[in-house]
């Protein structure tokens, strides 16, 4: 480890969001976020708002002067034929996901163990990423095994 101290990286969470958001437009999907409506700052019209959270549609088509900045995503929408100006901060974003077959991410609570995990330095690992490796370490090599989890 070196002993230069570095400046803490920001969150990954806007470039996440950026990223999935893009992959989904790419591929033809419909690109929605899970948003906490009862987040400070979260700014959808109430009525659409569901057991705290609200589903927004944030396709190209649905939206005017998308802004998914690092600490916002802000636009301009219509609900129910009504134009309505939509502010979110990004710790309210749960998930962005395709409408038609519900591929994407959720992020959960603003710097979740998920942010922590992805900001962590490589050559830092944690106690538990310790005993898991060791862990891991004992078992044959193989065929790597992924599971999709919804």
């Amino acid at each position: 480890m070196s002993d230069i101290s570095q400046a803490p990286m920001s969150s990954t969470r806007p470039y996440l969001l950026r990223a999935i958001y893009d992959w989904l437009v790419d591929n033809d999907a419909t690109p929605h976020l899970l948003v906490d409506a009862n987040h400070v700052g979260v700014e959808v019209p109430q009525q659409f708002v569901e057991n705290g959270m609200i589903v927004l549609n944030v396709s190209p088509n649905a939206v005017r002067d998308l802004e998914l900045g690092n600490e916002y995503i802000m636009f301009g929408a219509r609900f129910s034929g009504r134009h309505h100006d939509i502010c979110v901060p990004l710790p309210a974003v749960q998930a962005i996901y395709g409408r038609e077959n519900g591929q994407g991410i959720f992020l959960g609570e603003a710097e979740s163990e998920a942010d922590e995990v992805l900001d962590q330095p490589v050559d830092e690992p944690r106690e538990a990423d310790e005993k898991s490796a060791e862990t891991h370490s004992k078992k044959p090599a193989g065929a790597p095994h992924l599971t999709v989890v919804k």
